[in-house]
């Protein structure tokens, strides 16, 4: 019998490439692929490509670079270039760096197998399109075999909000929902397979209406049904935008047992002014509002957020209303980074507004600074505090597993590998910038 082919895949950027990732390597186990955690002894090698970070097409191209001297040594050796890079930059990945067999954007994976089929034929396979069949119809149902307790599941792509800065609706492409009763049954064959929490994803994750039977269904009635499965103890959403945040998904927060108390609601500024400049739709009042409302639902909530300094045409007073905003709200977590253009964006033709380097460096480490502190004040409070911690994996040091407590957050124990994929409580009794110590109970 031969031995199966090995396939190495990179992942870059956020959650969803993570689950695309993880449905590519099914797609290609179906051809005889298994994967490996290096590609020195892969048949075939896939960057997943985010397009979100700064310079992130020069660094997918230095990435192969490195891959030179394998292709030199295995003629045979076929190289992919996958995710949102490889939809902005398509032809030109090819032209740039010859060694590259095929390049797929993120609405047509699923056809990754028929491109692997001309790649060993000795042509170069491209695919870009944005289909009009769903991908997710066409790929193969999930091998049973165990898995971790935790599992991203994928509800909806694309974004119809074009904020000023953002490349998603042109490498994604239009918002679209995936049936109910598609992501129903693979909720339940991912808890049949061991796992307890998922994670919905989306790159605007609350605009889900997903068809049903009687009409379209938002998040909400979808996370209510998806806690009905037995055996799913927990469930996530991300990411958000506060424009969809409707009234009965601020009601599911507090009712909804299995919902965590953790929401990542990006805002981006807090100047108004800055806001319009990035077409996000709403002012820092109606966002510190629409918290207020969340927490009023569920008290407990621990609020996450992503932040931009230094868009073009930011003041230091503008500056000063996100710091305004972020004293008001108070985050858990946050990301936050230094405006960077992007190709295409209305953003990116603002040259002569775009804020001076140091000056934005210095606005990040003042952001930065007072977030961390934020992060430290919510790790403390949690010190005296029991948590419902699901256990994930081993850790570090030996007797010791790591999992996640309801807020998401790390949390390290002494504890028998019996208990991953259980859930247990535990005394939280030490905190750390990123993460917590505790004992059983």
């Amino acid at each position: 019998m031969a031995e199966p082919k090995k396939l190495f895949i990179k992942t870059y950027g956020c959650q969803m490439n993570v689950y695309d990732s993880e449905r590519m390597a099914e797609a290609m186990g179906g051809q005889g692929y298994v994967t490996t955690d290096t590609p020195d002894d892969a048949d075939m090698i896939l960057l997943n490509t985010c397009h979100i970070r700064e310079k992130a097409a020069e660094k997918v191209y230095s990435e192969l670079g490195r891959f030179k001297p394998l292709k030199k040594a295995k003629p045979d050796l076929k190289i992919g270039v996958a995710g949102c890079v490889a939809q902005a930059e398509g032809a030109e990945i090819m032209a740039r760096q010859p060694l590259v067999d095929l390049v797929v954007g993120p609405q047509s994976y699923h056809r990754l197998p028929q491109l692997e089929a001309e790649a060993r034929k000795g042509r170069k396979a491209l695919d870009t399109d944005f289909p009009e069949e769903l991908k997710f119809d066409h790929l193969a149902k999930r091998p049973k075999a165990r898995r971790a307790p935790t599992a991203f599941l994928t509800v909806q792509e694309g974004c119809d909000k074009f904020c000023a800065f953002c490349v998603v609706p042109y490498t994604r492409g239009a918002e679209v929902s995936r049936p109910v009763a598609r992501v129903l049954e693979e909720a339940r064959d991912l808890v049949e397979r061991g796992v307890r929490e998922i994670t919905l994803l989306g790159q605007n994750v609350n605009a889900y209406h997903g068809d049903a039977e009687g009409g379209a269904w938002g998040l909400a009635r979808l996370i209510r049904n998806l806690a009905e499965i037995d055996g799913l103890d927990r469930i996530r959403f991300t990411t958000s935008h506060p424009n969809d945040m409707e009234d009965d998904l601020i009601a599911a927060h507090g009712d909804c047992a299995k919902l965590m108390p953790y929401l990542h609601l990006p805002v981006q500024s807090g100047s108004d002014r800055i806001l319009k400049a990035m077409n996000r739709k709403h002012t820092a009042a109606a966002y510190a509002e629409l918290i207020a409302r969340i927490r009023s639902a569920r008290p407990d909530l621990l609020l996450s957020g992503d932040f931009i300094v230094g868009f073009p045409g930011e003041t230091e007073e503008d500056f000063q209303d996100t710091l305004r905003l972020v004293e008001q709200v108070r985050y858990g977590q946050a990301y936050s980074f230094k405006y960077s253009p992007r190709p295409g964006t209305p953003a990116a033709e603002r040259e002569a507004k775009m804020v001076p380097a140091d000056v934005a460096s210095d606005r990040l480490a003042r952001l930065q600074a007072l977030l961390n502190r934020q992060q430290m004040d919510h790790q403390q409070a949690m010190v005296g505090r029991t948590a419902s911690v699901l256990f994930e994996k081993a850790g570090r040091m030996e007797g010791q597993l790591v999992g996640k407590s309801e807020y998401l957050q790390a949390v390290h124990v002494d504890a028998p590998e019996s208990l991953i994929g259980q859930i247990a409580r535990v005394e939280i009794t030490e905190a750390g910038p990123n993460s917590l110590g505790g004992r059983l109970l």
